[in-house]
């Protein structure tokens, strides 16, 4: 349907923050309970995903990565990032979910009944949504933690890893010592590049997943990858980054930086939805059962619902947060027919 026929014309029931997995859960267990509703995310449907690395595979196995009760298909023990793409996709056509994508949410006016979240797209049109709710399903992979040194800002400082084969002979700069980080600097460096981890902890981290921690301890005793721990990067130039040490300052020739240093909710989004985010962890204010904010009308679905504790919830129990909002609009709305 075109944006005249079910635009700021329509009320839908529920419009979804976030076209991720989380998000299409939240839509195919409102749709299943006979409401309307609509996702609007500011890139490509599973935007995050989508910007993971191209070759990555996942922790999990597939079905722990299933929604809507369709079954994920592999052929692997564990899922790559294109076949969790493919699946996403499927299962979004499968139910007609009414998603809108490359559509930026700059604010939302209204209230519980009537909010009105007012979009614009590539080309800087706007457009109103209408809806009785809201579910922010925003995630956190969109803004990573900068580490404010100068030099952050060059071309050559990437926040994000995708693919290895740019850097084949290159001085490659990785920082962090967590999961993304080994296997950035495994992959860079079993294509060509000559590869430096640097890590403020004494080792990598605890968390690195069982089969990739020795790999990566076993590259850095043998030489092939150069490490510094207990180490941080204080500037970046065009050719060069200076990091400080325990035996000292050290200046290494440098040709692209990764800094996979984490990444964080948007929490300035929620504070001006209204959600209140406090204390230990910036934990938003959340119902336990029903997943509404302190702002009536407003559900918190998927890793937001950690604040900064990202560690926490995943795809893997983020998914059910769906069925949690849906039995929370089946107390307090009448169905619309879906079309």
């Amino acid at each position: 349907m075109s944006e005249r026929e079910l635009g700021a014309e329509a009320i839908f029931d529920l419009l979804v923050i976030g076209a991720g997995p989380t998000g299409l859960a939240c839509a195919i267990e409102t749709q299943r309970a006979g409401f309307r509703a609509v996702l609007v995310d500011k890139g490509c449907l599973c935007n995050s995903l989508f910007h993971y690395p191209s070759h990555m595979t996942f922790f999990t196995t597939s079905e722990l990565l299933e929604i809507g009760d369709i079954p994920f298909p592999t052929t692997n023990a564990k899922p790559t990032r294109n076949e969790a793409l493919e699946y996403y996709r499927q299962v979004a056509a499968y139910y007609k979910l009414d998603v809108r994508q490359y559509r930026l949410v700059e604010r939302v006016t209204g209230a519980d009944g009537d909010f009105r979240v007012h979009t614009r797209d590539r080309f800087d049109r706007p457009a109103e949504f209408r809806a009785r709710k809201l579910a922010v399903a925003i995630g956190y992979y969109d803004l990573p933690n900068m580490m404010d040194i100068p030099g952050e800002e060059l071309s050559k400082v990437h926040h994000y890893y995708d693919d290895p084969h740019p850097y084949s002979g290159m001085d490659v700069a990785v920082i962090g010592g967590k999961n993304s980080a080994a296997i950035a600097a495994l992959e860079l460096w079993r294509h060509g590049a000559r590869v430096t981890l640097i890590h403020r902890g004494a080792g990598m981290h605890r968390h690195v997943k069982y089969w990739i921690k020795p790999d990566i301890e076993n590259r850095i005793k043998n030489g092939e990858i150069q490490a510094l721990f207990e180490s941080r990067v204080v500037e970046i130039t065009p050719d060069t980054v200076r990091v400080e040490t325990p035996q000292g300052p050290k200046t290494l020739a440098n040709d692209f930086v990764f800094a996979l240093t984490g990444y964080h909710p948007d929490f300035g989004f929620l504070e001006r939805l209204g959600v209140e985010c406090g204390g230990v962890g910036r934990l938003p204010a959340c119902h336990k059962e029903t997943l509404e904010s302190n702002v009536a009308g407003v559900y918190l679905a998927g890793v937001i619902v950690a604040g900064e504790r990202t560690n926490e919830i995943f795809i893997e129990n983020g998914r059910f947060h769906g069925r949690q909002i849906a039995a929370a609009l089946a107390e307090k709305l009448k169905p619309q027919s879906v079309r």
